[in-house]
Formats: C-alpha cells, structure tokens, sequence
C-alpha cells in the first residue's frame, strides 16, 4: 500500500470506524493539512456506501485535528440508483474536529462528452519548475510525500519577493510514484503553498471549510494545480482550484475558505 493510502486507511470494528491521524502530512501548524484531513474521511465514509467515488464533497473544519487516534462516525442521508448522499464525522476525544457532507456515485460510469471553456494553466514543463525551499520541507512534513515543482512566475515568495498576485500554480504527484485517484485529488486541491504566501501573508493558513467537486478519474502522471484568489478580507481568503491531468482534462475543482495573518512579518 502506497503511504498515502496507508495514512487515509481506517479500520471498522463492531461498527466502528476508527483511524489514526498521521503527523506526516503536517503544514508547520498544529493540524495536519486539510486535504489530507478530507481524504482521509472520504475514504473512510466511502467504506460505508454502494457508491465508490466522492462527486462534491464539502467539510468544514470546527477545530484543530492533531495527530492521533480518532474515530469517524458516519450516516446515510439518501440513497439512489447513481448516486448516495451521505455524512460523517472525524471525533477526538469529545471534539468534533471535522463535519464533512458528501454526494457519492462513480466516476467510472459517467457519460465521457466534455464540452467546456476551460484550460489548463500555461507553465512550464516540470524541469523547468522549482522544488520548495529545503527550509520550507523541514517544516511542512507533507513534502516529504508529495513531489511539487512550482511554476516560477508565482514563486516569489520563496526568494523573498512576492509578486502580490493571487495565484499558485504547480506540478505535483505523489512522491512514492502512485498514481493519482479521486482521494488523492481531494489532497492535491489542499496541496500547494497557499495562495496567501505571494500576496505577502505569512504562517499558518488553516482552512476553515473547503468544496471539492471531482469530475472524472485522473490519468496516470503528474497533475498540473492552479489555485487564485481575488479577495482577501476580515481575516480570511478565498481560493478556487483547479487539477489537470496529463491527458489536459480538468479532473477536479476546489473552493476553500482559510484564515490568514492579517500582517506580514517585518
């Protein structure tokens, strides 16, 4: 098993689902990242339904998850002939960390005409893309899993000069060579250094809900991610992603609400 299926692995014993959450997918905050955090009960509410794949899935996060044991508590709100509605829980202790809503089908199934005015985002090729600062990778231990090349043209913030624009694009993949599923979609929405770091705001980003859509199974290959942002306000920022496959076809697309720091470090 691949380590990111391992770390979004749950086990049901007498009808209960726990799990263990890994620290390795770590953002430099206390809670491990929120698209890690996602797949991991997709995966597990997934266990429970007739329906394989998560078509739109929404979670808000209520508080901070830590590393840890917890236990994932599930219900079925509606079932059909395509598609299952359905809800769970990620708990710790007495804390609800995580609520999460969900729609369910499968992918495999669904009709393949596309007809769309979207592109994927122009960047360079991987090789001419930049690896995250090794300063960066000691800290975010989700690198340490995930192999990103950032597009240069917004990875100012990495040399200490932030080009103020709201958007991060990159190549990214698994680091152990497996190969992209709905699950790890959810993940490579959540993924990227967040959108906030070329706009000059530094730290910790914690989300506070985010909605993916996924729109069909990936390809093999590398994903090509852009995430932008047009508004930064109260304390909080908006991002909508995009994920490409190497085929070109747009697989998966995210919104998230996040907090920031309001003031950049002198």
């Amino acid at each position: 098993m691949s380590r990111f299926g391992a770390d979004t692995a749950s086990t049901v014993v007498d009808g209960v689902i726990t799990t263990d959450v890994s620290a390795e997918w770590g953002t430099g905050g206390p809670a491990p990242n929120g698209g890690y955090l996602l797949a991991l009960v997709a995966r597990a509410l997934g266990g429970t339904l007739s329906h394989p794949h998560p078509l739109t899935i929404t979670a808000h996060y209520l508080s901070a998850t830590r590393p840890g044991p917890a236990v994932i508590e599930t219900e079925t709100l509606r079932r059909g002939r395509t598609q299952t509605t359905a809800m769970a829980r990620l708990v710790q202790g007495d804390q609800e960390r995580i609520r999460v809503l969900a729609a369910y089908g499968d992918l495999s199934t669904l009709p393949d005409d596309v007809r769309t005015t979207a592109k994927p985002p122009a960047m360079p090729p991987v090789e001419e893309c930049l690896e995250p600062p090794e300063s960066f990778k000691e800290v975010v231990t989700l690198m340490r899993h995930t192999d990103i090349r950032m597009d240069p043209a917004t990875s100012g913030w990495a040399v200490g000069k932030p080009s103020g624009v709201g958007a991060q694009r990159g190549w990214l993949r698994l680091a152990d060579g497996t190969e992209p599923d709905p699950f790890s979609l959810l993940y490579a929405t959540d993924a990227l250094v967040p959108v906030a770091f070329e706009l000059n705001v530094n730290g910790w980003v914690p989300t506070v809900e985010l909605t993916v859509h996924v729109r069909a199974l990936p390809a093999p290959g590398w994903l090509r991610v852009e995430a932008t942002s047009r508004n930064l306000a109260g304390g909080h920022i908006e991002e909508d992603i995009e994920v490409w496959d190497s085929n070109d076809r747009l697989v998966a697309q995210g919104r998230q609400l996040a907090k920031v720091r309001l003031h950049a470090p002198a």
